[in-house]
C-alpha cells in the first residue's frame, strides 16, 4: 500500500488543515463541482443513524458531516486532529460536541460507540491500518464502520482524465479560491497515491472488521466502504 500521507508527519498535516479551516467546506463544494452534498447524504444513509445511538464522526472538520447525525436524533461526537477546524467548528455549529484528537490514538474507552464513521480523512492518517483498528477497539460489539474515502475511478479512460484533473485542474482551482492551495496540491497527490476499493476492503478487515462491502460513487471517485466489528 503506498503511503498516502506523502511522509508529511501529524503536526504539519495539521497544521495545513488549521490553515484552510474557514474556507474549507466552501471550497470542497466547488472543487467537486457540488458532489460533495450527495456523498454525506450516502454516508448517513450508510450509518444508518438511530435515536439515541452514540455516534463518532473522525475527521469531522467543522462539523459539517456530524450535524445530519444530530439531526436524525443520535449523540454524535465530532472528532478531528486539527485545533483550526475544530475552532471554526465550534462557531458554526455550537450545539456540538467537538473533541480533538488522534486517530491512531483515540481518546475514548472501549466499546463506546454504536457506529463509527471517517469521510475524506483516513489517507490523510499517517498509519491507517493503526487508525482502523482504534476504531474497531472503541466501537461496540456489532457496531458498524463507515468509511467513505477518494478513490479509484473504475472506467480507465475516465480515470486517466481525473488524474489530470487532480493534478493539473485542482491546484490551479484551489490556487483562485483557498487560502492555502499547496494544502490541494498535497491532498491530489495524496488521493492519487491512495489504495484501490480493494485494496482497502483487505486493509479493513485485517484491522479487526467483519463483512467490509463497499459501493463506487460518482463512477468510483468515491468509495463507500461498511462494516461492522
Amino acid at each position: 500500500m503506498s503511503r498516502a500521507n506523502l511522509n508529511k508527519e501529524p503536526h504539519e498535516v495539521a497544521a495545513m488543515f488549521d490553515a484552510v479551516a474557514k474556507k474549507y467546506d466552501v471550497t470542497n463544494d466547488l472543487l467537486s463541482l457540488g458532489q460533495t452534498r450527495s456523498w454525506r447524504k450516502a454516508v448517513v444513509a450508510a450509518v444508518a443513524p438511530k435515536a439515541g445511538e452514540a455516534i463518532l464522526d473522525l475527521a469531522a472538520g467543522t462539523g459539517t458531516s456530524t450535524q445530519p447525525f444530530y439531526e436524525a436524533g443520535a449523540n454524535p461526537i465530532a472528532c478531528d486532529f486539527s485545533a483550526g477546524m475544530i475552532a471554526v467548528g465550534k462557531e458554526r455549529l455550537p450545539h456540538l460536541e467537538f473533541v480533538q484528537g488522534d486517530a491512531m490514538n483515540l481518546p475514548f474507552s472501549d466499546n463506546t460507540f454504536d457506529a463509527v464513521t471517517i469521510s475524506f480523512g483516513l489517507r490523510n492518517v499517517q498509519d491507517p491500518a493503526k487508525a482502523l483498528s482504534e476504531m474497531a477497539r472503541v466501537t461496540k460489539p456489532g457496531g458498524r464502520l463507515v468509511v467513505c474515502e477518494f478513490s479509484h475511478p473504475t472506467w480507465a479512460p475516465f480515470r486517466t482524465v481525473y488524474i489530470e484533473y487532480l493534478m493539473k485542474a485542482l491546484p490551479a482551482v484551489a490556487t483562485k479560491v483557498s487560502s492555502n492551495p499547496d494544502a490541494y496540491v498535497y491532498l491530489a497527490e495524496s488521493i492519487r497515491a491512495w489504495p484501490t476499493q480493494s485494496e482497502l476492503s483487505d486493509l479493513i478487515l485485517k484491522a479487526g472488521w467483519k463483512t467490509c462491502e463497499f459501493r463506487n460513487l460518482t463512477g468510483g471517485i468515491v468509495a463507500l466502504h461498511r462494516a461492522t466489528k
